[in-house]
């Protein structure tokens, strides 16, 4: 009988996912406590997320001796990727922490910032900074900022440790 898959620890994003913009990060598949530390923890104001997703395009050929046409994978690309976030009144907002042109990294902690659990870490440069406009008066006036992805992600990260365990709450 074949193996058996590990059952999943199933969890919502809210209230667990973490996004941190750090400003420097020397190496993308390990990611220092400091450099962490030394960035701004956005969780509290995102309030929508877009893309961050690596998918790969497939290239086919077809081989002489079959009628069958197989496929390989092909190159890696990124979707559009955003986050949203809630406007100031005053402008006091995320647009203080990321205008446009800013270049960094999107480290996000899908289990939370806890030791040894996983983060995805994203090379980036904020592209725009779109604010919406709602006539309705049903909606909280946001930003998206738009990021290009500027070198290839660093996936399924080790959370390094901070001597304790961080709380894992936003």
């Amino acid at each position: 009988m074949a193996e058996r898959i590990a059952v999943t620890e199933k969890f919502v994003n809210a209230g667990v996912t973490h996004i941190v913009f750090a400003p420097v990060v020397e190496d993308v598949e390990a990611p220092s406590r400091a450099e962490i530390d030394a960035g701004t923890d956005l969780t509290r104001e995102v309030t929508a997320s877009s893309g961050w997703q690596v998918s790969s395009s497939r290239v086919t050929y077809n081989p002489l001796h079959s009628k069958f046409t197989p496929s390989i994978e092909g190159r890696l690309s990124v979707e559009d990727s955003s986050l949203t976030f809630p406007q100031d009144i005053g402008g006091e907002d995320v647009r203080e922490i990321l205008p446009r042109g800013t270049r960094g990294f999107i480290l996000i902690m899908h289990g939370g910032d806890v030791p040894d659990r996983p983060m995805d870490v994203w090379p980036v440069a904020v592209s725009s900074l779109g604010k919406t406009v709602s006539t309705e008066g049903t909606e909280v006036a946001n930003i998206v900022v738009s990021f290009a992805i500027v070198a290839p992600p660093a996936e399924d990260v080790a959370i390094p440790g901070s001597g304790g365990g961080a709380d894992p709450s936003p």
